[in-house]
């Protein structure tokens, strides 16, 4: 794979279908890494409020389970609830 370096490259010569192109990428790039942080926000947020002992077994005791289960639903609606209140106050 070769080295690829942007820092030098003219934007301007680029046409405007180019620039669009770019532009979604970009765009769904940071998407893709806000999902990322959030998952991680909440596997780590869950983990440490349910996992009490150590894994020994490879999986987790049933009311580990459960919790983590539960802790990922709030976490949705909470982000859910969120989301909509930002929406409203936006108009």
């Amino acid at each position: 794979m070769s080295d690829i370096n942007l820092n030098n490259f003219d934007l301007s010569t680029l046409n405007e279908k180019d620039k669009a192109e770019i532009r979604q990428a970009l765009t769904s790039e940071d998407q893709k890494s806000r999902l990322q942080s959030t998952v991680h926000s909440l596997t780590d947020t869950c983990f440490r409020k349910c996992i009490t002992g150590t894994i020994r077994s490879g999986k987790l005791d049933k009311t580990e389970e459960s919790c983590m289960a539960n802790c990922a639903d709030r976490f949705v609606d909470v982000s859910r609830l969120t989301i909509g209140h930002l929406q409203q106050l936006r108009g």
